[in-house]
């Protein structure tokens, strides 16, 4: 495991004796040079272990050789020439402030997260009274249990004690940090349960849409996605590229301190980016009116756009000539487009009676669905997984999809090598990856035979006059076959409907009242 120190001092330290000590930098000389180990004392410290003996970095406290070097073995944190880190998808970790969310954790949880060896992929630690502290990882199913120990009252407590106060949204954050502590309360009021979820500043997400940005009118931006799939991230990337690479005039409406973290002071990722807070939740649409009337902003970036207040203000704000760059919740473009709180987004919809003529023409009904505005966003893009985007032009995407057609899309994925792979395909909701996956576990969903006769395909209506019929139970015996063997009221129906149509049927309901009558 490698982890980002946060002290430059001793970084530029372990460069200046290497040198020293062989003058080169290739790889043979790196192995000679008996290398630095970093351990903790707590989640704040570090105390160097090299071969001429201990150090301390003017905030630690010795340690005895011994234990330096089995802490050092359990950690494995070695001292990098670069505090970034690569991850899986070729993205680099810049910085995730983590040792200021261990901080907060009671030490039977931040004990094992300290030496834990997928520290670097953690996502979020969870708290819940009474329930064994549990913790998830980064491409993994389920969670791993930290403690035997349940969390009690004192734990939730002391953690909550350590974080800013928590909003009408119960979420809360950690001084210039990125970090997210959401809270479960009871009918009470009273902390039951806490969400601590990694924040990181991560750069690499914006080679995925480089070239969009580099075109002269830059277009707003609509991030489509699960929770966690990372559009926080990719937004707040967004903020900093735009504003210090393209000198852009970029205001961050920042409803719950995700994007810019907590405090007054906002997180360095977000560059020049000017960041307004939210005092409440419900009010978010009138900060955005508010950035755009007092501020000038040239480009402005929301997080989590989720109420028809919201969407009505981004279209308000589009149609002023601003640029927007958002996220909302959901999988898919469909989602969107049925979704009636937000489908203003991407133009609305509604129905259309047709005439004669061109509903022919069509050669559709005359009733038929239509998109009904331009739409807010003309670019939607999916965010399927970290790497996978599905990117779409949002007019041509919902005609296409209202009248029932595959619109072409731009799928965009990370090669081996970190290089962004375009391709345009035809728009499939369940990939072919989800497909045979499906298929792969198709033997848990066991309906019965579905195999069709080949020489009558239709041969499955047959079954449907086994199933019974409760007007036909009460009847009794009229309404079965007979000892003699005459005919029962089915045939009768068969035969006069071929003959007579809706008249013979009449009088055989006719005679049907009468035998009943007669049989009272």
């Amino acid at each position: 495991m490698r982890a980002r120190i946060s002290t430059r001092s001793w970084k530029r330290q372990g460069r200046e004796e290497a040198k020293a000590a062989h003058g080169s930098r290739d790889n043979a000389a790196r192995k000679a040079v008996p290398r630095k180990r970093y351990t903790w004392t707590s989640t704040e410290r570090f105390v160097c272990n090299a071969a001429a003996g201990e150090k301390e970095d003017g905030r630690g406290a010795f340690k005895d050789e011994e234990k330096v070097q089995e802490d050092a073995n359990a950690a494995d944190i070695w001292l990098e020439e670069d505090c970034r880190v690569p991850n899986q998808d070729g993205c680099v970790v810049v910085s995730d402030d983590l040792d200021a969310l261990l901080d907060i954790l009671p030490p039977k949880v931040m004990q094992p997260l300290v030496a834990h060896s997928r520290r670097d992929e953690l996502l979020e630690v969870i708290m819940d009274l009474g329930r064994r502290p549990e913790a998830r990882f980064l491409g993994s199913v389920g969670g791993e249990f930290l403690h035997d120990e349940p969390i009690s009252h004192e734990d939730l407590l002391t953690a909550s004690r350590k974080v800013g106060q928590f909003g009408g949204d119960n979420r809360a954050g950690i001084t210039s940090t990125l970090h997210r502590i959401s809270a479960i309360r009871n009918r009470g009021g009273v902390v039951v349960g806490l969400t601590c979820r990694v924040g990181r500043a991560v750069t690499g997400h914006i080679d995925m849409i480089r070239d969009m940005l580099d075109t002269p009118v830059l277009p707003s931006l609509l991030f489509l996605g699960r929770p966690g799939v990372g559009k926080t991230t990719v937004i707040r990337e967004l903020a900093r590229t735009l504003s210090d690479d393209f000198h852009k005039r970029v205001v961050i409406v920042d409803t719950s301190n995700e994007i810019g973290g907590d405090g007054d002071v906002p997180h360095p990722a977000i560059g020049g980016a000017r960041r307004m807070q939210v005092a409440d939740p419900t009010q978010q649409h009138r900060v955005m009116i508010e950035a755009v009337e007092n501020h000038m902003p040239e480009v402005i970036i929301v997080d989590e756009i989720g109420t028809e207040a919201e969407a009505l203000a981004c279209r308000t704000i589009a149609e002023r000539g601003v640029i927007l760059i958002g996220t909302a919740h959901g999988q898919y473009l469909e989602n969107l487009i049925k979704n009636p709180t937000l489908s203003d987004l991407v133009g609305g919809v509604q129905t259309v009676t047709l005439g004669d003529d061109e509903a022919r023409f069509r050669g559709t009904q005359k009733s038929v669905m239509e998109r009904k505005a331009l739409a807010t966003f003309p670019i939607v893009i999916e965010m399927r997984e970290r790497s996978h985007w599905v990117a779409h032009l949002v007019e041509q995407s919902v005609d296409a999809l209202l009248v029932g057609k595959r619109p072409i899309v731009q799928m965009r994925t990370r090669g081996a090598k970190g290089k962004v792979v375009k391709e345009k395909i035809p728009y499939d909701v369940c990939t072919e990856d989800d497909e045979a996956e499906f298929f792969k576990h198709s033997e848990a969903f066991d309906f019965g035979s579905t195999s069709v006769d080949e020489e009558d395909p239709y041969s499955w209506v047959q079954r449907l006059g086994n199933i019974p019929d409760k007007d036909s139970e009460q009847s009794g015996s009229f309404m079965s076959m007979n000892d003699s063997g005459s005919s029962t009221d089915s045939d009768m129906f068969h035969n006069v409907s071929r003959r007579g149509g809706k008249r013979g049927a009449r009088k055989v309901r006719v005679r049907v009242a009468q035998g009943k009558r007669r049989s009272r």
